[in-house]
């Protein structure tokens, strides 16, 4: 049976992982804990995940810092934009997440700060699109940097380490996916989704994020709870909001992971409702961490027994490349 959330709709049913338990536990109790998450992926592709170490002081004080840029007339933030895929601010009306899955939708309700892995490799090809320099807003935002960055070095941490809990669910060697994680790529959004008051009305199949799979290994996602905020889609429910755990962030799996495992995961499909006429002054910012791997990995399915589906294999680059591309607007 599945639960009900605040406002009575359905609410997914996923666990919650003690990353902290997972690292200090006993054999038995790791594997009960690799046994859960396997399951988990596998059918809906989202785990909570608590013992992470990121306070939630931290966290509300890299959303103090960035709700200051989000505040400024659009004319300064315009200083900073840039298109998908850039550093910087990505304004409103950029991106629609949809397109990555074929389902057509009016741009997403939100604009976002990016930032990245920015330690160049030293191949020019690589590093001019997927380690570019970050840019921050030091005049309009001082803190925000010095915050972001720390959090940044938590979340790889916390990835890899979440990596390894995976390579253990499925079977395999402690390095299996950190292995491909030297010098991984990787952004750290910082979503800002307005109020109604100060969107207007949506258009008809208008999200705040629309429907859509991540492209990488796992998310990492620190979000805010609201009316107008993050659903799960499961065959046995179909879309239904994601429990939330203030002290937990939400995990999910992307398409190279799946493709790894051979579709025994699930890359969780997700959205973020539009603001809803019943809180109309509601706003919300997420954390958004999405992990990938190094450049050019060759990501090759899991054989049977465990993988299901022997996909082709993919380059990394190109794959994530390709699926940026296509959630551009415009």
């Amino acid at each position: 049976m599945s639960r009900e959330g605040a406002d009575g709709t359905a609410e997914a049913r996923i666990p919650t992982v003690d990353l902290r338990a997972w690292t200090d536990g006993t054999a038995d109790e790791r594997a009960a804990i690799a046994r859960s998450v396997d399951e988990a992926l596998g059918r809906a592709g989202f785990l909570l995940l608590t013992g992470h170490g990121a306070t939630e002081r931290e966290r509300a004080e890299v959303r103090a810092a960035a709700r200051g840029f989000f505040a400024l007339p659009e004319a300064v933030k315009q200083r900073y934009a840039v298109a998908v895929g850039g550093r910087g601010w990505l304004g409103p009306g950029a991106e629609a997440n949809g397109y990555a899955e074929g389902t057509e939708t009016p741009p997403d309700l939100k604009e976002s700060w990016t930032v990245g892995a920015d330690r160049p490799t030293g191949d020019k090809e690589v590093d001019d699109y997927w380690f570019r320099p970050n840019v921050w807003p030091t005049a309009e935002a001082p803190r925000l940097q010095a915050l972001v960055e720390t959090h940044m070095a938590r979340m790889r941490t916390v990835a890899d380490e979440t990596l390894r809990l995976l390579a253990a669910a499925l079977g395999q060697p402690g390095d299996f996916f950190t292995r491909h994680t030297g010098a991984p790529t990787y952004t750290c959004n910082i979503n800002w989704y307005p109020s109604a008051g100060t969107l207007g009305e949506p258009l008809p199949g208008q999200y705040r994020i629309g429907p859509h799979t991540d492209f990488g290994t796992v998310t990492l996602l620190d979000r805010q709870q609201g009316r107008g905020g993050l659903q799960i889609w499961t065959e046995e429910q179909g879309w239904a909001d994601a429990p939330w755990d203030p002290a937990a962030l939400t995990v999910n799996i992307g398409d190279l992971m799946a493709r790894w495992t051979g579709d025994r995961w699930r890359s969780g499909r997700h959205r973020v409702l539009p603001p809803s006429p019943e809180a109309p002054d509601e706003e919300l910012m997420s954390l958004v961490y999405f992990y990938e791997c190094d450049p050019h990995t060759r990501v090759s399915p899991l054989p049977a027994p465990i993988g299901r589906v022997a996909h082709p294999p993919v380059d990394s680059t190109a794959y994530l490349r390709a699926k940026l591309d296509a959630i551009t607007v415009g």
